[in-house]
C-alpha cells in the first residue's frame, strides 16, 4: 500500500480525525463489555473431572481459590501429533498476563482432549507454566461445542460458534469459556466465545494493528508458527 507523505500539520489533522473514530469505538466497546458482564448464568449440573499431571482434577479445583475461571479450549486431538499454531500463539500470551489477572480474582486453565502425557510434552517443549489438563475421559469439550463426533460431523450436526459454522473435517476447535462460583460453592457458566472472538486475547496482533503493514498476512495468521519454529 502506497502512503502519501504530508506535512506535520496535515498529518496531525488526519490523526485527530481518526482519533474521533477511535474514541467512538472505545466507548462502544465499553458498553459492549458492560452488557457482557450482565449476561445470565447457567448452573453447571454435571461433574467434570479432568486428568492433571498429578491425577484427577475436578472443575472446582481449577479455580485455585478464586471466584472466576477462564478456560482456553486448546485444539490438541488424541492420536494426532499436530499442535495448533494459533492456539499456541494465544498460550504464549498467557503466562505473563496471568501474573496480573490472577491477582484480580481470575484463574486460568487450558483444556484439551489429548492424553495428559501428550499435553505434558507440548507444555514442556513450549515452556508454558499455566495449568493445562486433559478432558479425554469426560464430556467437557463436547458440551462446550469445541469437539465433535465423527457421526455429527458426517451428518452436518457439528455446529460451532453458536451454529454459525458447521465443522466437517476437524474433530476439535478452539475457544474460551468463563465460569464463576456462587456463595454456596455452585459453579456457573457465564460466557463463551469462539473463532474471532478469541482474537482480542492476542496481544501481538494489537501491536501489529498499530503499524502500517498491519498483520502483514497473506492469509489468516499465515506467518504464525510455534515459537520454536521461527527461522530466527
Amino acid at each position: 500500500m502506497k502512503h502519501s507523505v504530508v506535512s506535520r500539520e496535515e498529518w496531525l489533522a488526519a490523526r485527530k480525525s481518526l482519533l474521533e473514530k477511535e474514541l467512538d469505538m472505545t466507548h462502544a466497546l465499553d458498553a459492549l463489555r458492560a452488557e457482557r458482564r450482565q449476561l445470565p448464568w447457567v448452573k453447571i449440573e454435571k461433574e467434570y473431572v479432568f486428568e492433571g499431571l498429578e491425577g484427577p482434577v475436578p472443575l472446582a479445583d481449577l479455580f485455585d481459590g478464586r471466584s472466576q475461571l477462564a478456560i482456553y479450549h486448546f485444539m490438541l486431538t488424541p492420536g494426532s501429533p499436530h499442535v495448533c499454531s494459533g492456539c499456541a500463539f494465544i498460550m504464549d500470551h498467557v503466562d505473563t498476563a496471568r501474573q496480573h489477572f490472577e491477582h484480580a480474582d481470575l484463574a486460568f486453565a487450558a483444556v484439551a482432549r489429548a492424553p495428559i502425557g501428550h499435553i505434558a510434552e507440548v507444555k514442556r517443549r513450549m515452556g508454558w507454566a499455566a495449568t493445562w489438563v486433559s478432558s479425554q475421559h469426560c464430556d467437557f469439550n463436547y458440551d462446550f461445542s469445541v469437539s465433535f463426533t465423527p457421526e455429527d460431523r458426517a451428518a452436518g450436526r457439528a455446529l460451532y460458534n453458536f451454529g454459525r459454522t458447521t465443522i466437517a473435517n476437524s474433530p476439535d476447535m478452539f475457544g474460551v469459556s468463563v465460569f464463576a462460583t456462587g456463595e454456596t460453592g455452585d459453579i456457573f457458566h457465564t460466557y463463551s466465545t469462539y473463532h474471532r472472538g478469541a482474537e482480542l486475547l492476542i496481544g501481538a496482533f494489537n501491536w501489529l494493528d498499530l503499524a502500517p503493514k498491519g498483520r502483514n498476512e497473506t492469509g489468516t495468521m499465515s506467518w504464525v508458527r510455534l515459537h520454536d519454529e521461527y527461522a530466527s
